[in-house]
């Protein structure tokens, strides 16, 4: 079941050229950042999103997290066509439907791990079921979010007494707790070392293989390598989709790095 869908997808932009803005629009200057792209995932894939500079994948992602229209084309979301939905119908499938991490980890400072991962609860009253939720309700299902990025000991800090990697958990945690038809990464280890980068991708590997479909936004072919399947874009073209024949295993990697650190440790 393809939980994305994407079909003919463009992207426009009008801007004024050097003389100014015209009546009939004549000296508008046309950008198309996104020229006709078409791309599906199906429901348990692990996706990259790469391209240099300017090749369209702000653009694409800005469109699969719902936060922008295409010019043309048709996306379907987990069943639901969205090009033509409005403001209100896109707050309600990003909250519902999508999990967004962010490289910057987007926590409030001032309150809780625990409370981070409620706040999309929040903002969605009722269950699939139909029930509304209750507070005892929002608190359990965030929990079970912290317990399965390994914070259950962690709920009550502030991300001020959480490291880097453990501000990224809370993050993915919050992402999952409406258990969204899928992730969407930006950039999602840009902030981190090494170390707690190939937790992340652990991390992430490990929800893969439960069947949570994740798209990830990077530049770095190494974090691909972690993925099942890597889409290039170029001048807002799609010009490759390729499967990951030797996908590398974080978990493996991260062993592997604390094993050449603590060796590098003893000789210093």
């Amino acid at each position: 079941m393809s939980v994305i869908q994407m079909r003919g997808i463009k992207r426009e932009y009008r801007m004024e050229g050097k003389h100014g803005k015209s009546k009939d629009g004549a000296n508008a200057v046309v950008v198309r950042a996104l020229r006709g792209v078409d791309f599906s995932a199906e429901a348990g894939e692990f996706v990259s999103v790469m391209g240099p500079s300017g090749s369209g994948k702000s653009t694409l992602m800005n469109i699969l997290g719902c936060l922008d229209k295409p010019s043309g084309g048709t996306y379907t979301l987990d069943g639901i066509e969205t090009s033509s939905s409005d403001s209100d119908t896109f707050a309600l499938i990003r909250n519902r439907k999508i999990g967004f991490v962010f490289q910057s980890f987007n926590l409030l400072a001032r309150t809780t791990a625990l409370e981070n991962v409620e706040l999309p609860l929040f903002y969605r009253r009722r269950e699939k079921d139909g029930n509304r939720q209750t507070s005892a309700g929002r608190k359990e299902r965030a929990m079970e979010a912290l317990k399965e990025v390994g914070l259950a000991e962690r709920v009550d800090h502030f991300p001020s007494q959480l490291s880097g990697g453990q501000q990224q958990r809370v993050a993915i945690a919050r992402a999952m707790v409406n258990d969204p038809a899928f992730i969407l990464a930006d950039e999602p280890t840009g902030n981190l070392d090494t170390g707690m980068t190939l937790e992340i991708m652990g991390l992430f590997q490990q929800l893969n293989n439960r069947g949570k479909t994740i798209v990830m936004v990077t530049h770095e072919p190494e974090l691909a390598a972690y993925t099942k399947r890597i889409i290039t874009l170029r001048d807002g073209g799609l010009v490759s989709d390729e499967q990951v024949t030797q996908r590398r295993s974080a978990p493996e990697d991260l062993a592997q790095w604390k094993k050449d650190h603590a060796l590098l440790s003893e000789d210093l």
